[in-house]
């Protein structure tokens, strides 16, 4: 097992020298991604402001100011671009030069993702998270919720790995995949709770929103991370759904990605 995991290890290290030939780009994801958090977290907080205790949804201002921070530092971490480099290869035929080397493409794809993730979390989300430290109050989490967040953020990644790369393999059924991914953008970032936390929702789309993978994305390990579960069976839970989610998407990766195996041909030399 090790032995094959070690396979991967050239994928990941080179990821990470290539993206620290582009530094600027970190820099230019830092402001975008403050000047996205600033804008839904002073909205927010325009809404709260004024509300004694906990207003709509069981929030505090520090508490939705919280989680709309951490929710855009999330979607960060989820911009792996696997979904648009898979896609790319699969334009270009290069897909086809992966295939002859001896490793699973869709998990060489995850490990090259890893320090895309790393990086994204060092260097973007961590800046970003000090400089709103210092302009607005925050909740301070109990430390057995920043454990259970720290899970709940690995499962989030792995999602996210997923749904991208079920993304980019849409290139095998078209040549243009840009607005797949604009509709995945929207659609993931509404249903995980990312623009409107889901307990603000009308009962039957919360409802919808709860029961779909994009929750074990954002809205999933912020409730972790704020205490708002109902005891640790309930914690529990929301564990065993983005485990099963992950399961299942993982298989469904494997399966469409064998299926497409059957169908790809590639032209010219």
């Amino acid at each position: 097992m090790t032995a094959r995991l070690r396979r991967y290890t050239p994928f990941a290290t080179s990821g990470l020298q290539s993206l620290l030939q582009y530094r600027s780009m970190f820099a230019m994801t830092a402001m975008t991604a403050a000047a996205g958090a600033a804008v839904t977290v002073f909205l927010w907080r325009a809404v709260y402001e004024g509300t004694p205790g906990r207003g709509p949804g069981g929030f505090t201002v520090s508490d939705i100011t919280t989680y709309l921070l951490v929710a855009q530092i999330l979607q960060v971490l989820h911009t792996n671009r696997v979904d648009d480099e898979v896609a790319a290869e699969v334009y270009r035929g290069d897909v086809a030069v992966m295939l002859v080397r001896p490793v699973s493409y869709p998990v060489m794809r995850f490990f090259a993702c890893l320090p895309v993730v790393g990086a994204n979390a060092v260097l973007v989300g961590l800046p970003v998270l000090g400089l709103f430290a210092l302009l607005v109050p925050l909740s301070v989490p109990r430390p057995a919720d920043v454990l259970l967040f720290a899970v709940s953020t690995a499962l989030s990644v792995l999602l996210a790995f997923c749904v991208n790369l079920l993304t980019g393999m849409t290139g095998f059924l078209t040549t243009n995949t840009w607005g797949v991914r604009m509709v995945k953008q929207s659609v993931v970032a509404f249903f995980a709770g990312q623009l409107v936390p889901i307990a603000l929702m009308p009962g039957p789309l919360a409802a919808v929103a709860k029961a779909l993978p994009f929750r074990g994305m954002v809205d999933g390990p912020l409730t972790l991370l704020l205490g708002r579960y109902d005891g640790w069976t309930d914690a529990a839970g929301l564990l065993a759904q983005q485990v099963g989610w992950a399961a299942a998407l993982s298989l469904l990766c494997a399966v469409l990605w064998r299926a497409a195996m059957g169908r790809l041909e590639v032209l010219g030399g």
